[in-house]
């Protein structure tokens, strides 16, 4: 697996996700596991069953992060390159047929956020956006058709 690459935020909260699965939600399935024991007759207990299944998803779902967070790396912000559109750039892009400026910052998966301008760097939009210039057009596909927009600014 390749290196993932976070801000330092998206790496804390990364870390905290994980602490917070294998200490509290680890203890919490536990409990439900010994509150459904307690009810009796294992073979006809939904609650162990449910239970049971819950605890299978947590510890997938831990292993998962804990692969994340061995390939990730932080990215130090001011080797940033800000020429051309990259991972960690702020684009501000202007929609060539309907003028609206959009504003979005280019995110590993895990950090994407739309609600705040944050888009998965493995996006169709943003693969259409990687190693554009100020004044470059992209032509990007996006669920209502093509859209066209043209590079105004790259920032950090």
């Amino acid at each position: 697996m390749a290196f993932q690459y976070y801000t330092q935020e998206g790496f804390d909260n990364l870390k905290n996700k994980l602490h917070e699965m294998k200490t509290k939600g680890r203890a919490e399935i536990a409990r439900q596991i010994a509150e459904a024991r307690d009810k009796g007759d294992l073979s006809e207990n939904a609650e162990y069953d449910a239970a049971k299944d819950a605890q299978g998803l947590m510890e997938s779902e831990i292993s998962k992060l804990e692969v994340l967070m061995s390939n990730a790396r932080i990215l130090d912000e001011s080797t940033l390159d800000i020429s051309k559109v990259s991972l960690m750039n702020k684009v501000k892009i202007k929609n060539k047929k309907s003028g609206a400026i959009m504003t979005y910052t280019l995110v590993a998966e895990e950090e994407a956020d739309l609600k705040q301008g944050k888009i998965s760097i493995n996006s169709p939009f943003a693969k259409g956006l990687l190693g554009k210039v100020v004044g470059d057009t992209a032509q990007i596909q996006a669920p209502a058709g093509m859209v066209e927009v043209e590079v105004v600014e790259i920032s950090l």
